[in-house]
């Protein structure tokens, strides 16, 4: 019996089902660790003093939430607008692109504290950073309307995507790579340089949490580049929000225990770690 849908269509259909399972995995596995840190976060939010590093704490955590509420919307509608696609996707690499500057720069900070908050290293640090976001936003957005939508002719196949992806889909990865290898560097010099002589806990915290962190990056960042590259219909970009929300959830849940370290913690590690957590005078 001939079937009355190509091979191609076939496989985009099953690519953007596979996506939405994902985001609604993604979307789970967030609710249930917000559910488990409820009480953490409560206290946290309730009691530390507001401070710049703490607003970025709650932009960090909470916009996964509106990203995830916009990804699956567009995921589960049915829309045969194209136009209102691409609205959507840009309302979500926005959310996406805040996401992952808010979580790359608590270690921008962490990175400055451990170098004794050095001016010239800030001075680094910030044009890098800078750099990074400004091109990487202008390269995703400057290329997100040369490659169209599709939707899939499929009954109850909902979604829409794009068949391929572009140079402004995985160098912005590579540039979050660059920044990534940069900041580890940094933080294993400053490692060698101190390890006798700051050879504390909040040190071996700090140096842990950050080679996690860069490390958890790195992978996500390259598996991106390859799915842009040689993947297509919508395996090409589902596991770019994947990457955000691990970091974000990382950054956050690392810069919460860092918090509740330092209400136990007193004398000059306290004073190392409210510089890194925004409760230090």
């Amino acid at each position: 019996m001939e079937t009355k849908y190509s091979a191609d269509t076939i496989a985009a259909a099953m690519s953007l089902q596979i996506s939405s399972y994902i985001y609604t995995s993604m979307a789970t596995f967030w609710t249930y660790g917000y559910t488990c840190s409820l009480h953490e976060e409560w206290t946290f939010l309730l009691l530390s003093r507001w401070t710049k590093v703490k607003c970025l704490y709650v932009f960090a955590r909470y916009v996964p939430f509106f990203l995830f509420t916009s990804h699956l919307y567009m995921n589960f509608t049915r829309d045969e607008n194209l136009n209102k696609c691409l609205m959507l996707d840009n309302v979500c690499s926005s959310l996406s692109l805040l996401s992952v500057l808010c979580s790359e720069s608590f270690f921008v900070l962490r990175t400055y504290a451990l170098w004794n908050n050095n001016r010239i290293v800030l001075a680094a640090l910030l044009t890098a950073f800078l750099s990074v976001g400004v091109t990487s936003a202008g390269l995703f957005f400057g290329s997100s309307g040369t490659v169209p939508f599709q939707t899939s002719p499929i009954p109850g196949i909902t979604g829409c995507f794009r068949p391929s992806g572009g140079i402004g889909f995985f160098v912005p990865f590579i540039l979050l790579s660059a920044l990534e290898l940069g900041l580890i560097s940094l933080t294993l010099v400053r490692a060698l340089q101190t390890w006798r002589t700051a050879n504390t806990h909040l040190f071996a915290v700090l140096l842990k949490h950050n080679i996690f962190y860069y490390a958890c990056g790195l992978f996500c960042s390259v598996v991106n580049i390859l799915a842009s590259l040689l993947l297509h219909h919508a395996y090409n970009a589902m596991f770019q929000d994947f990457q955000f929300i691990i970091l974000a959830i990382l950054a956050t849940h690392m810069h919460l225990y860092l918090w509740h370290m330092d209400r136990h913690l007193h004398g000059a590690d306290s004073a190392e770690c409210g510089a890194v957590t925004g409760s230090g005078s």
